[in-house]
């Protein structure tokens, strides 16, 4: 009996895992989480644009041609034509220069939430106007598709450089349906050739973050 006994208070000094100890193992599951760092999502980001950037011509070209003349016309450009919907990516080396991280990020943002709404519509202009154009309805479905992709990338980079991310908006607010097929190409136009000055400027962005925030 005095050797069980023995052996019982052995035991005793060598406790069995418990509710505490499962405790301090699951201790550093709890602990607050880490900075994200900002390198990974830019470096997503800067890959998708340039990824991007390697279609915005095609896409133009594949557009104009099917318009018909003047568009389809050799060496068709209208810089002058301008939507009020859609911010222009064209700016002074200066002033785009001057601007910080985050409104760099804040301006594409607002582009590209723009363009995704724009080239929605423009998707369903030409739908109506050249229903017999699966080409150019697929390059304006999957530019649509990668500029909510980049939009995506833009918001992880905010998160985790600490920038509140700008509430989405209706960029578009009221669409004149009335508007003539001549009009409605113009504006395609319009959206197709932004979207590739866009994807530029966006690079270009990216690329100063990615040398400020290296892997």
């Amino acid at each position: 009996m005095n050797e069980w006994a023995g052996r019982v208070r052995d035991l005793t000094l060598f406790p069995l895992p418990g509710p505490l100890c499962l405790l301090t193992l699951l201790l550093p599951l709890l602990s607050p989480a880490a900075p994200i760092s900002p390198a990974g999502p830019i470096s997503q980001a800067y890959s998708l644009a340039l990824y991007m950037q390697k279609n915005t011509s095609t896409l133009l070209q594949t557009y104009l041609q099917y318009q018909g003349s003047p568009f389809s016309d050799p060496g068709f450009s209208a810089p002058e034509l301008q939507l009020s919907s859609l911010p222009p990516a064209a700016v002074s080396f200066k002033i785009w220069h001057a601007l910080d991280d985050g409104e760099r990020l804040n301006r594409a943002q607002g582009a590209f939430l723009a363009l995704t709404q724009h080239l929605q519509l423009v998707g369903d202009d030409q739908s109506d106007l050249n229903p017999g154009s699966p080409i150019l309805l697929a390059q304006l479905g999957a530019a649509r598709l990668r500029a909510q992709g980049l939009l995506g990338n833009m918001a992880a980079i905010m998160t985790a450089l600490g920038l509140p991310i700008p509430p989405e908006e209706d960029t578009l607010g009221l669409v004149p349906f009335g508007a003539s097929a001549f009009q409605r190409k113009c504006r395609g136009y319009v959206v197709t050739r932004e979207y590739g000055h866009w994807t530029d400027r966006a690079v270009r962005d990216l690329a100063l973050l990615k040398a400020k925030y290296p892997a």
